[in-house]
């Protein structure tokens, strides 16, 4: 998401309809104004003679979603109520309760509180489940629950919230809640500094040139930047964290628009902290947008190894854009493209294949592009490693116990089982395992495969046919077919889970500040990085130095 100035479009009447008046579509004059008239015409028609009672607000609201959701995801339409929610979850003024916040099928689950915060010091952890703010019960509340929890400094929230099936009634204070870009920075090693980047808000760069020069100060002669996981944020910060490495005046990123003015290249416009110390930048498949940015622009001047799996490739370019009645539209006006041109945009919305779902490009069909020193990257979307490694990539029951939450939910469980683990490592044995398997079995975990959705699908139809007792005996041999499948992937793929259930565990306990210091040790990229780092005869052959 980009930081622009927001301009207002006046929204003059044209027939029996409304035209917006810009330059993207001057040519489409006349075809604009014939489809808004027949809308408008078919709205009024519809709302002054439909059988029941309509609202139109409602309609029309559902009318413009619906209509930007066959573009791509980023382009959005906020009404009233959707621009003061935002307002309110944007500004410096609000305070919090410093925890990460989730609606998982109607209930509103405490993902992670954060050290220190409200929200920790009221006692509330990972997997309770709040049922009640104030005097609101949320059984039936339908809204953003996390509007409820904020107010002025100081103000006091009565909660109750459900653990392990008890309910339980806390009061938090409010403060003001600032999380920190850089959650941590250490060294791995004599050498070796490490640098966690988790987001690109307004003092990302900031953060990391902190976290850059006293790792210098305390020895470090090469650094490891840390952006698996980051989704993303502010373009400028971007830029200014590639300026930490690389002279002032080079190009960073540009955008491409069919739009003139949305055409623009941003360079760095400051001195650098260091332009020689070795660089190794860690990336994986929620890795997007300003990390892509960052990644691709250091990887195509040469400047860093990047180091993991392909990143998401989100390359679209997002503008707010205000309009009359307090509305207000989010458009996608250009692409993102890296120094050496590279588009980093993975999905394209304008071809979408029978199921409606846009379309990557095929691997057979990527461009070869040449960094500043001569070096081949490809297109493709997102960032191409470097060096490319296999554990950072999931296997697909892995990503279906993430999504549906069948690691998360284990070591809630785990948790209160292992009280007194403490700041002990936790390990988790084949026993363990097996009472992992045990969970999901008896939880009855979805994994929500496209074969188990079909086979769900085809059930409920034969019940509604009244056919269902016919063929049972099939369905109950493809059910248990499709349980013994994913019970071997979850053999299969045991170490890779067993990882992430650690980590989980670890958060527990130690919150995130354990994870990285666990990272720092144990962790796969990491140590590979650091090999990396500490040859610079493969560093420089990597970057053909």
């Amino acid at each position: 998401m980009l930081q622009y100035c927001k301009k207002k479009y006046v929204l003059p009447v044209v027939a029996a309809g409304l035209l917006f008046v810009g330059a993207g579509f001057k040519d489409d004059f006349f075809e604009i104004a014939k489809q808004i008239e027949i809308f408008t015409e078919v709205f009024k028609a519809v709302n002054m003679n439909y059988v029941d009672e309509t609202n139109p607000g409602e309609m029309m609201d559902k009318a413009i979603k619906s209509m930007l959701s066959d573009l791509d995801p980023y382009t959005n339409y906020f009404n009233e109520q959707d621009v003061v929610k935002f307002k309110i979850n944007s500004t410096g003024e609000y305070t919090g309760i410093g925890a990460m916040i989730t609606r998982k099928e109607g209930k509103v689950i405490v993902r992670e509180p954060y050290k220190g915060y409200p929200a920790d010091k009221a006692g509330l952890k990972a997997g309770d489940e709040i049922i009640q703010i104030g005097d609101i019960n949320l059984e039936d509340y339908k809204d953003d629950a996390s509007q409820l929890m904020r107010g002025g400094k100081n103000a006091k929230i009565d909660i109750k919230y459900k653990r392990q099936g008890k309910i339980i009634a806390t009061q938090i204070v409010l403060e003001e809640v600032e999380i920190k870009a850089v959650p941590f920075f250490g060294k791995i090693d004599d050498k070796t500094g490490y640098i966690v980047l988790t987001q690109f808000n307004r003092k990302a760069s900031s953060e990391t040139k902190e976290a850059l020069e006293q790792l210098k100060r305390d020895g470090a002669e090469r650094i490891i930047l840390d952006l698996r996981g980051n989704p993303g944020g502010l373009l400028n910060e971007a830029v200014n964290i590639c300026n930490l490495f690389v002279a002032k005046g080079e190009t960073i990123v540009t955008t491409k628009s069919k739009i003139e003015k949305h055409n623009n290249t941003y360079k760095t416009q400051k001195d650098p902290v260091d332009l020689t110390i070795p660089l190794a930048i860690l990336v994986d498949g929620k890795s997007a947008s300003a990390s892509e940015i960052v990644s691709g622009a250091l990887q195509d001047l040469d400047r860093a190894v990047i180091i993991g799996s392909r990143s998401f490739g989100k390359g679209l370019v997002q503008r707010p854009i205000d309009l009359t009645y307090g509305t207000q539209v989010k458009v996608t006006i250009s692409r993102y493209y890296t120094p050496s041109g590279r588009c980093i945009q993975a999905l394209d919305y304008q071809h979408k294949d029978k199921d409606g779902k846009a379309i990557r490009t095929d691997a057979s069909k990527y461009n070869a592009f040449k960094t500043k020193g001569g070096r081949t990257v490809y297109d493709g979307g997102g960032i191409q490693p470097d060096i490319e490694l296999e554990e950072t990539k999931l296997s697909a029951v892995t990503e279906a116990l993430q999504k549906n939450d069948g690691i998360f939910d284990y070591a809630t469980a785990y948790y209160y089982k292992n009280p007194t683990l403490g700041d002990k490592i936790p390990v988790i044995t084949d026993a363990d395992y097996a009472d992992f398997k045990l969970f999901l079995k008896n939880e009855k975990f979805s994994y929500d495969t496209e074969t188990e959705l079909a086979l769900k699908k085809t059930i409920e139809a034969a019940k509604k046919e009244k056919i269902d007792e016919v063929i049972n005996t099939e369905y109950q041999q493809l059910a248990l077919a499709l349980q013994k499948s994913e019970e071997n992937q979850l053999n299969k793929n045991q170490k890779e889970i067993k990882n992430l259930l650690i980590d989980e565990i670890i958060k527990r306990y130690q919150y995130k500040e354990g994870l990285y210091q666990y990272y720092t040790k144990n962790n796969s990229e990491i140590k590979k990085a650091v090999t990396l780092l500490s040859n610079t005869s493969d560093y420089n052959k990597i970057l053909k130095k």
